[in-house]
C-alpha cells in the first residue's frame, strides 16, 4: 500500500515515517524544500535518506501540491501541524492547523486512489479534565482556550468530526504529550524541559503538582498510528494517551533514575508565569522563540488527564509506563551529551 504522509520532518513525523517503511509500506512524503529532513534518515546514521522513501515537494497550505502528492495514494496521514505554545503572529496557527486540514480533505476527495484518512489532532483539541479522567466522549467546552495553539486544534476537530459525519473514511486520533528519543522540537517539550533541570537553569519543582498531563511515549504513539490505519473504525476517536502524571512526580522520577537529588523546593507558578511574559518580550526583539511562555502557564493551571481504554481495546494500543519511557529518553539525552549525571 503506497501512503501519504504530511509532517514527516517533525518529531512524530519523522518516526511513524521510518516505521511505516518497517512495516513494508511505500512511503510518500510531503516536505518543504525548506524541511530539515535529519528525521527521515535511517536509525543507524547513515547520510541519506531511508530506502523506499519518496519524497514530494510542497506545504498543506498548498492546495495544488497536496492534490499532486496525493495522486496514486490509498491512504493519508496527516501528521503535519504548527506546534508551539507561543507565536509572535497567532494567525499561523490556523492557517496551519485549520486551513492545511481543509486542504487535507478537499484533496483527499479528489484523489480517487484514497481509503483512508489517519488526521492526528491533539489532546487539546479533547479539553481540560480538571479533577476526571476523560475518554473519548468529552467534548471541549470551546468556550476560552489557554493557547492559540489549543484554540487551533479544536476548531480544526471540529473540521474533522463533521467530514466524518459526510462519510469521509476518517479516523482521529489524540495523542498526549509526545516524548521520547528524536528532535528536540516544541513536540518534544519534556525532553526539552528535562535538559534545563539537568542544566540547572530550572532549579526547581514546577508548582506544586496539581498540573496532571498524559505522557506517552512517542515510539508508542507511532504504533497507534499504524494500528488505526489496519484497524481503526472509520469516524471514530482514539486517545493515544499514557500514563497521567504532574511535572513534580516526573523530576523525582527522573532523579530516582539518574540517582540525582530531588528539587529542594517549588517554583510558584505565578512567578514562572513573569517569567514567561519577560521571555515573550524579548522574543518580539531576537525572534527566537521562548522555552516557557505565558501561554504554557495557562495550560499547567489545568489538568489534562485521560484513558487510553478505547484504544487498547479497538487498536491494541499498549503505551509503556512513564518511568520506562523517561528511562529511554534520559539515556538518549546523555548520548547526546544534552544532560549529566
Amino acid at each position: 500500500m503506497k501512503v501519504l504522509l504530511t509532517g514527516a520532518s517533525g518529531f512524530l513525523g519523522g518516526k511513524l515515517c521510518l516505521a511505516l517503511l518497517a512495516e513494508g509500506y511505500s512511503v510518500r512524503a510531503l516536505v518543504r524544500r525548506s524541511s530539515d529532513l535529519s528525521s527521515l534518515r535511517p536509525r543507524d546514521g547513515g547520510a541519506e535518506l531511508a530506502h523506499g522513501l519518496e519524497l514530494v515537494y510542497g506545504d498543506i497550505t498548498d492546495l495544488e501540491s497536496l492534490v499532486k502528492a496525493c495522486d496514486g495514494c490509498e491512504a493519508l496521514f496527516h501528521v503535519a501541524a504548527l506546534v508551539e505554545p507561543w507565536l509572535p503572529d497567532p494567525s499561523r496557527f490556523y492557517s496551519v492547523n485549520v486551513g492545511g486540514l481543509e486542504n487535507v480533505l478537499k484533496a483527499f476527495a479528489k484523489t480517487e486512489t484514497m481509503k483512508k484518512l489517519i488526521y492526528t489532532s491533539s489532546y487539546f483539541a479533547i479539553g481540560p479534565t480538571n479533577g476526571s479522567i476523560a475518554d473519548e466522549k468529552q467534548m471541549h467546552h470551546g468556550k476560552s482556550f489557554c493557547t492559540e495553539y489549543e484554540k487551533s486544534k479544536f476548531l480544526a476537530d471540529g473540521i474533522a468530526l463533521k467530514a466524518a459525519e459526510s462519510g469521509v473514511p476518517i479516523v482521529i486520533l489524540y495523542p498526549g504529550v509526545i516524548y521520547g528519543s528524536g528532535k528536540l522540537t516544541a513536540g518534544n517539550v519534556l525532553a526539552r524541559i528535562l535538559i534545563e533541570r539537568f542544566n540547572w537553569r530550572l532549579p526547581g519543582y514546577i508548582g506544586k503538582g496539581h498540573d496532571i498531563s498524559s505522557f506517552c511515549h512517542v515510539d508508542d504513539v507511532v504504533n497507534g498510528h499504524i494500528a488505526a490505519l489496519r484497524k481503526g473504525k472509520l469516524g471514530e476517536r482514539y486517545l493515544l494517551t499514557g500514563q497521567n502524571a504532574s511535572f513534580v512526580q516526573i523530576f523525582d522520577m527522573a532523579a530516582t533514575i539518574t540517582k540525582t537529588s530531588k528539587p529542594l523546593f517549588h517554583i510558584p507558578l505565578g512567578l514562572i508565569e513573569i517569567y514567561g511574559w519577560i521571555l515573550v518580550f524579548f522574543s518580539r526583539i531576537t525572534g527566537t522563540l521562548p522555552l516557557i511562555s505565558y501561554p504554557t502557564v495557562r495550560v499547567l493551571r489545568c489538568q489534562w488527564a485521560y484513558s487510553c481504554e478505547k484504544a487498547r481495546r479497538e487498536l491494541g494500543y499498549n503505551p509503556r509506563s512513564l518511568e520506562e519511557g523517561l528511562n529511554e529518553m534520559l539515556s538518549w539525552l546523555k548520548s547526546l551529551k544534552q544532560i549529566k549525571y
